[in-house]
């Protein structure tokens, strides 16, 4: 039991710890920094729509109005068989030069409308971005200045959780992406990011290629393409996107699943992410799969513990048990005071290991996620 406990422990630490360390060590031995300047190249942003009614309008008008060139950039819309008042919104802006508009009247997921966008753009740059977050102004030309350098073929903007006005969440699940984006920061810094943000990233067109119609984490199965390609994938920290803080429990966790789903699905269409194929193995395993393993070692060192027993195991136990039990506070309600942060911290963690397990149960039993709104 010890080597269990032990076992289970290590691959938490290294998950959560041991990797972002190496790449911090990693940032400082062998820095690989980007030369970029202010170029003006034609961009298509490209974004896929379904039932969108609510924040479409908001949107359009966000990019239509960002501090970019007029003659070039071009805004293409695909919806995705839309049932809601979506492609009357789209009808709205489709006199509008900079504005192309794709309608499906069939549902057939995000990818195959990425692929429909792609027979239509005009731009050297494609930048991909959803309905619901909102880019500050200078978002895009920061983004493409990354492009000066040949060495880049994908760049991932920032993801912030909050307002622009209000400033960042603290919260448990802003406190996981402030975590998650220091990993992208120190993969980009020496090497290539393992994936993008999906609501607001750019590609070189002739990078870009058409994806599997049936892929649920086109950012992640891009950016590693680009990858293959010999091209770097950086994190650019400066252009950002803002989103809401708080989806509600049952869409962020059904939204974890599915991008814990995407994982898993994409050993499956790209086999090749295991090989010698990929310039960045290491680092896919390292970010992607050693996490699908934690929830497994979560539970090997809380069993462990409980048949261990000596002082330390016996004081591991408790410390288990307290996680779990701030965790509970959270759903519940319950938290107050100095405890709120820590219960909110423990509850996300929970809640983000929960769906990596409801994750492998899916891939286990052939149950297929798929792409929503």
């Amino acid at each position: 039991m010890r080597w269990v406990f032990w076992g289970a422990v290590a691959l938490i630490v290294y998950a959560y710890a041991g990797y972002p360390g190496w790449l911090w060590l990693r940032s400082r031995w062998r820095p690989l920094p980007v030369r970029r300047e202010a170029i003006e190249p034609i961009v298509s942003i490209v974004m896929v729509v379904r039932n969108e009614e609510q924040v479409l309008p908001t949107k359009i008008n966000n990019l239509l109005g960002i501090d970019y060139p007029t003659d070039r950039m071009e805004l293409v819309i695909v919806s995705d068989g839309s049932t809601d008042h979506t492609e009357s919104i789209l009808h709205g802006y489709a006199r509008n030069p900079r504005v192309r508009i794709v309608m499906n009247q069939l549902s057939r997921g995000k990818a195959s409308g990425l692929n429909d966008a792609l027979q239509v753009i005009q731009g050297e740059i494609v930048v991909l971005t959803d309905a619901r977050q909102k880019l500050e102004q200078d978002a895009l030309r920061v983004l493409v200045q990354d492009f000066a350098d040949s060495q880049v073929g994908c760049v991932s903007g920032e993801l912030m959780l909050g307002g622009a006005q209000q400033g960042q969440t603290s919260n448990g699940m802003g406190l996981y992406w402030r975590i998650e984006k220091r990993v992208r920061e120190l993969e980009s810094a020496s090497g290539s990011v393992v994936g993008a943000t999906g609501g607001f990233y750019g590609v070189r067109r002739e990078l870009m290629g058409f994806v599997p119609p049936e892929i649920l984490l086109d950012d992640v199965y891009v950016p590693m393409r680009v990858v293959r390609a010999g091209k770097r994938v950086i994190f650019e920290p400066r252009a950002r996107a803002w989103d809401l803080p708080d989806q509600g429990t049952g869409r962020e966790f059904s939204r974890k699943v599915r991008t814990l789903s995407g994982n898993y699905q994409l050993l499956q269409l790209a086999p090749w992410l295991l090989t010698s194929a990929n310039p960045i193995r290491f680092e896919f395993i390292s970010h992607k799969l050693v996490r699908l393993a934690v929830p497994f070692a979560l539970v090997a060192a809380l069993v462990a513990a409980m048949f261990l027993q000596q002082p330390i195991y016996r004081i591991a136990l408790v410390v288990q048990l307290a996680f779990y039990a701030l965790s509970l506070m959270a759903m519940m309600r319950l938290k107050r005071g100095l405890v709120a942060g820590a219960a909110d911290a423990a509850f996300t963690f929970v809640l983000l290991n929960t769906a990596a397990v409801v994750a492998f149960a899916n891939f286990v039993l052939g149950r297929k996620a798929a792409w929503s709104r």
